[in-house]
């Protein structure tokens, strides 16, 4: 599936949305004429009763009353580069058998600058007039207006973005504004009701509800956030709006859905709130952002892994490179390493972890939890300057003519050189095991178990001492992955 940050929506298809809907309205105006038509003339009609709720189902009207009002409309306005006399690649569709050939002739053709508008949500989170909102709703515009639940507008200054949390801090020149109650989505467990607030598709103070489907969830753009997914229908326009709890409070900032078509499809995903505050706060004091580092590749630890590297459980995540120089490789981490925990803290997936660091500041301390040949230590890390961790995915088809199933090659000085490796075997053919756990041509084995592998004699050395399981470590292109192999 393809992941899209949730579209902004020209403030065009906003105004025609809204005429459209309201032209219906009237249309169906005659029904109400027609029953009070039938009302004796001098008679009041007493108010209407407010309908109870339906056991065990949660009453959300008390949250929308008191927190629409925080919750805000953004519009943009800039410009952006356009080929002259070629139609705008992003409406067109990939499938159309003209995109390719504007898109590769596209460096041929004349650039212009054409008028662009959008449409996202926003909330208040202090009375000044400070505003949280996606980093992506005002990324490149030239003006940001704010319109609040009151029909008030204002000119929101960008107090600052920050593109790897994809969240943006605006300022309006105001007093005394309604604001949200922040809450802690730390807190929020699987399958609690949440209600999100927006203007999806420019259809202001919408409000829409589902429930907590997942928590720290990792998506494809390479983004350190660990993202909640809801149910919740989200679309173009609530980019920037909040997440709510039962008790409404703001977990998270909506911000991204997985999709087919564009639109909704039952995937949401929220920017934790903890996160979106911990920039706010930055911003506001400072300007910018600074989050930690530690320098190292990570990847999910399978049961396959678990075994081979003696877990008792498929948890944490496997080092798989550590960067040269960094504070990983000064504080000792090495390829093979599971990082379990953090200052006591559980991982207990690859993608905690740079959440996790991400939390710190440059030059704090970090205690990991570092499973290693069979036992846990403890390491200290002085955590660096913010350079996003790495993920590696295990998406590979690939394997020693032999248990293995793989025939290799060392290789050249050169092709040394140029992967930055000592070592190494080059995989020209993979069948059997190797294949089946993936390993395929062009990968290059570094190492069995933890065993650095130079030569072939050394492999089938290392793979006669394995058993029924190994952990190979194979870089493929500018990534390194451990590949858990069966080998019967």
């Amino acid at each position: 599936m393809k992941s899209n940050a949730l579209k902004m929506t020209t403030v065009a298809v906003a105004l025609a949305a809204a005429l459209g809907g309201a032209y219906s309205i009237g249309q169906y105006q005659p029904f109400a004429d027609a029953h009070a038509a039938v009302q004796p003339a001098t008679t009041t009609a007493p108010p209407a009763p407010v309908a109870a709720m339906p056991a065990g189902l949660p009453d959300m009207r008390t949250i929308v009353a008191s927190n629409a009002p925080a919750v805000v409309n953004i519009s943009v306005t800039g410009t952006r580069k356009t080929a002259a006399g070629g139609p705008d690649l992003q409406q067109m569709d990939p499938n159309d058998p003209f995109y390719q050939f504007f898109r590769h002739f596209r460096g041929q053709i004349p650039e212009s600058r054409q008028p662009m508008q959008g449409l996202g949500s926003g909330f208040i989170v202090a009375p000044d007039g400070t505003i949280l909102t996606n980093a992506h709703v005002v990324d490149g515009a030239e003006e940001v207006t704010v319109k609040l639940n009151d029909k008030r507008e204002f000119k929101a200054k960008v107090l600052g973005l920050d593109k790897a949390s994809d969240v943006a801090v605006l300022k309006v020149d105001a007093k005394n504004l309604p604001t949200v109650k922040i809450g802690a989505s730390a807190q929020t467990q699987v399958g609690e009701w949440v209600l999100a607030i927006g203007s999806p598709f420019g259809f202001e103070s919408s409000a829409s509800a589902g429930i907590v489907s997942a928590k720290s969830r990792s998506l494809p753009d390479g983004s350190y956030v660990p993202f909640i997914q809801t149910d919740v229908a989200v679309n173009p326009g609530n980019s920037g709006g909040p997440l709510f709890n039962m008790n409404g409070e703001v977990i998270g900032i909506n911000s991204q859905i997985y999709s087919r078509s564009g639109g909704y499809q039952g995937l949401s995903f929220a920017i934790p709130i903890e996160v979106a505050m911990n920039v706010e706060k930055q911003i506001v004091t400072s300007g910018k952002v600074q989050r930690g580092k530690l320098g190292v590749s990570i990847q999910e630890v399978n049961q396959s892994l678990a075994d081979t590297f003696g877990l008792s459980k498929p948890a944490g995540a496997l080092v798989s490179s550590v960067e040269k120089g960094s504070p990983a490789a000064k504080a000792g981490l090495e390829p093979g390493d599971v990082i379990l925990g953090v200052d006591g803290k559980t991982v207990n997936a690859a993608s905690d972890l740079p959440a996790a660091i991400a939390t710190k500041q440059p030059g704090e301390q970090a205690r990991l939890q570092v499973w290693r040949k069979g036992q846990t230590r403890d390491i200290d890390v002085k955590v660096g300057s913010f350079g996003e961790e790495k993920v590696a995915s295990a998406d590979a088809p690939a394997a020693d003519k032999g248990r293995l199933g793989v025939a290799v090659r060392p290789l050249t000085p050169e092709e040394q050189r140029q992967a930055e490796v000592k070592g190494g075997l080059i995989v020209e053919q993979a069948d059997g095991a190797a294949a089946r756990a993936g390993i395929r041509p062009g990968d290059i084995i570094l190492s069995v178990n933890g065993q650095s592998i130079t030569d072939i004699d050394q492999l089938r050395g290392a793979l006669a001492k394995s058993g029924k399981k190994a952990a190979i470590l194979v870089e493929r292109g500018n990534a390194r992955i451990f590949v858990p192999v069966d080998l019967g």
